[in-house]
């Protein structure tokens, strides 16, 4: 006999249109719930809890998701595009007949319902298909043989559950010094990551002794799709034929989550925005799948005197109206501490001017290094006494230049 359709929807309580988020609150709502661990010794609750992870498992993958959509039950051995051909209505690789419907219907064209269950294509098709095929230009090939063998690709899909999957990297940001990110040093942060379930070693499930209850030990079910029916990889023992419980540690995902302590290096030189690879310390795999990758993003916090462009370190220095006249020798910080520094005659305010490799390391170059910006801001001093203010208008009385004429004219 065939199984009853299965309905996730209903068994996580959501809607058809709902959303993955939604999907996944709802999960875990009813997992805490119904989790073997909370009702030790209910077989119905631990019941309950293998539905609501079969049913999270395919709901809360988008393909898998919408194979169940297009044909009302999902299996591991239905291709995609053949079932997204079957659920417009015939129009598959292979070609349906003109009678027959998708998941919405199954009739014939004389309103008569089949039931494909138990039958050997093979034979029956053989010939059948080939003359199709001619009258319609050889576009038919080999009509219902085709079909059935683009949607079930023989153990290929169970073959694919089995197959160990690789773990997801993970991303974290990290604020890092001003200084650090100069001269280097080592970081530490705590990394919450998946790491494989010991319990069931990365698979999700616990063998048990026996067959399995779902298929009886032939590691296939019958699904029914409209008024079609097709023998399927069994869910629940993923085509083995054995007993399986899921695991209750990790709840049938294989992994745990688990935070652990990570020391970052911080290359001397290290740039805002940088990306720094750490392999392997993503999240775990499933059944052995190797690890991801973790992924740290770095943002240099600003410092109060110094900025920074690349490997160039940018600074104002302040200098008196007489320095920028006159020229003179001052004492600017850098990044290694003062070091002496020329102001030109006639240095203007807003000028810049470069010191050669008084910037930062270079992360990437060995030897090279990056230059000090020097910008100028010029400072009138406060008069503060009557001397002053004379010396003031004395040198007032013999600058006759228009500091403001350039700009009239342009305009």
């Amino acid at each position: 006999m065939a199984t009853a359709t299965k309905d996730y929807y209903g068994i996580l309580g959501v809607k058809k249109d709902a959303t993955a988020d939604e999907i996944r609150k709802a999960f875990r709502k009813l997992a805490r719930k119904y989790h073997p661990d909370v009702n030790p010794g209910d077989k119905s609750s631990e019941e309950k809890f293998k539905l609501l992870s079969e049913a999270n498992d395919v709901l809360s993958d988008p393909k898998k998701r919408k194979i169940y959509d297009q044909l009302g039950f999902y299996s591991d051995n239905i291709d995609p595009a053949a079932a997204e051909a079957y659920a417009r209505g015939g129009s598959a690789p292979g070609g349906f007949p003109s009678g027959f419907q998708g998941a919405g219907g199954g009739a014939g064209s004389e309103g008569v319902h089949f039931d494909f269950g138990g039958f050997d294509f093979s034979d029956v098709f053989e010939g059948a298909g080939t003359k199709r095929g001619r009258a319609a230009g050889g576009a038919a090939g080999g009509g219902f043989r085709d079909i059935f063998s683009n949607i079930f690709g023989g153990q290929r899909g169970a073959a694919a559950s089995e197959a160990p999957e690789h773990g997801s990297d993970l991303e974290y940001q990290i604020n890092v010094p001003f200084w650090t990110a100069i001269r280097g040093g080592v970081l530490r942060l705590n990394v919450t990551r998946h790491d494989a379930c010991q319990n069931c070693r990365g698979h999700g499930y616990i063998e048990a002794p026996g067959t399995c209850p779902e298929c009886n030990g032939k590691g296939q079910v019958t699904q029914k799709a409209g008024n079609m029916k097709f023998n399927v990889t069994c869910p629940r023992c993923n085509g083995t034929g054995k007993a399986r419980t899921i695991c209750s540690v990790c709840g049938g995902e294989g992994v745990v989550n688990h935070t652990e302590p990570l020391e970052v290096r911080i290359k001397p030189g290290t740039r805002d925005g940088q990306r720094i690879r750490l392999a392997g310390k993503g999240n775990a795999g499933t059944r052995g799948g190797a690890p991801g990758d973790l992924y740290i993003n770095v943002r240099v916090e600003p410092h109060p005197v110094f900025g920074r462009e690349g490997d160039d370190i940018h600074v104002v220095v302040p200098v008196t109206a007489v320095e920028a006249a006159l020229g003179a020798k001052i004492e600017v910080p850098t990044i290694d501490g003062r070091t002496q520094m020329k102001i030109p005659p006639g240095t203007q305010s807003g000028q810049k001017l470069r010191l050669r490799e008084k910037g930062v390391p270079s992360a990437t170059k060995d030897g090279a290094r990056g230059d000090q910006i020097v910008e100028i801001k010029i400072v009138v001093p406060p008069v503060h006494d009557l001397k002053a203010r004379e010396l003031w208008q004395e040198l007032q009385k013999i600058t006759h230049e228009d500091p403001r004429a350039e700009l009239f004219a342009k305009v």
